[in-house]
């Protein structure tokens, strides 16, 4: 089985040599780049990625852009701040090819405070079959398997969520407005029971029911940071249903 690795970015130049490095037994690397500033497509090419180049409209859009261009049987979608270690790599061979699954979610540990957050780990769906997939949504994204059970993989993808307490800011208040889009286009009726519960189980959730008092301060402090981001989404989203963007 063939495997294709599609990677979305846009100034990326300081971290997409590892993440293509990390990724080098796959059969082929595709770079979705929205037109960088900084160097990070042709960096792409002399790294022997296939790039594209493609003004960003929505998270989904680029994907499904770089979706067909895929030649391999099983796609893995990564971002330039991750990275696949040895240990994953050679799970992620096993499955696709003896398994049968249509698809695995890999798991994200948060990395903040200059340590990784195991106890606030995702699971995402990035490791599928090429077979008839896409995704929906302007920011978190949906992705779309039309046959086949997902699975769940092991071991860990290194994520460095955060390059610094301003990006950290910025990607919050990017992915915030993103979301309070979304829910304006829904007509979704927003109220102060979302400003004061929602964020409050977010940290609730992270902190306690999924442990990340095991982190010590770094969980605590994620935690916070995690419940804000949802505080922000909701909030920038009745701003838009009022006007007051």
């Amino acid at each position: 089985m063939k495997l294709s690795v599609i990677i979305p970015t846009y100034n990326e130049y300081p971290y997409l040599e590892d993440a293509v490095h990390s990724v080098s037994f796959a059969d082929e690397i595709i770079v979705i780049d929205s037109f960088s500033t900084d160097g990070t497509a042709a960096l792409a090419v002399a790294l022997g990625c296939k790039v594209v180049e493609r003004k960003f409209d929505n998270f989904s859009a680029q994907k499904n852009h770089a979706i067909p261009l895929a030649k391999g049987d099983w796609i893995l979608f990564l971002d330039a701040d991750e990275r696949i270690t040895l240990a994953l790599q050679a799970e992620i061979l096993s499955k696709i090819n003896q398994s049968n699954y249509g698809g695995y979610k890999l798991r994200f540990p948060h990395f903040f405070l200059n340590r990784f957050l195991y106890h606030k780990a995702d699971r995402v769906t990035r490791l599928v079959r090429n077979n008839g997939i896409y995704f929906t949504g302007d920011v978190h994204e949906k992705l779309h398997i039309p046959e086949g059970k997902i699975g769940i993989l092991n071991n860990y993808v290194l994520h460095y969520t955060y390059k610094g307490i301003f990006h950290f800011l910025s990607k919050k208040e990017s992915y915030a407005w993103f979301q309070a889009g979304e829910f304006y286009k829904k007509k979704k009726k927003i109220t102060y029971f979302h400003l004061a519960f929602k964020p409050f189980y977010r940290f609730f959730s992270t902190y306690i029911l999924k442990r990340g008092f095991m982190d010590g301060v770094a969980g605590f402090a994620g935690s916070a940071t995690d419940a804000y981001g949802v505080f922000a989404r909701y909030a920038k989203a009745m701003l838009l249903e009022r006007g007051l963007k």
